[in-house]
């Protein structure tokens, strides 16, 4: 699935892994339309932020 079909909040990771660790797994955030990207960031680490286009595939079928 995509980053924009996921609700914000939602967990993610951005490898198909089944039973990710802690800093493996990403959560959506808001949409920033100055940068035509989703933000998202670590689960882990709330500071560790990045910036996703919309098409960017991502994988939720894991067990966390």
């Amino acid at each position: 699935m995509t980053i924009k079909e996921l609700k914000k909040g939602e967990y993610f990771t951005l490898r198909p892994i089944e039973a990710p660790k802690e800093n493996q797994v990403w959560v959506r955030g808001d949409y920033d339309r100055s940068a035509r990207a989703y933000e998202i960031f670590c689960f882990a680490d709330i500071c560790r932020t990045r910036m996703l286009p919309g098409s960017a595939k991502v994988f939720t079928d894991f067990m966390f």
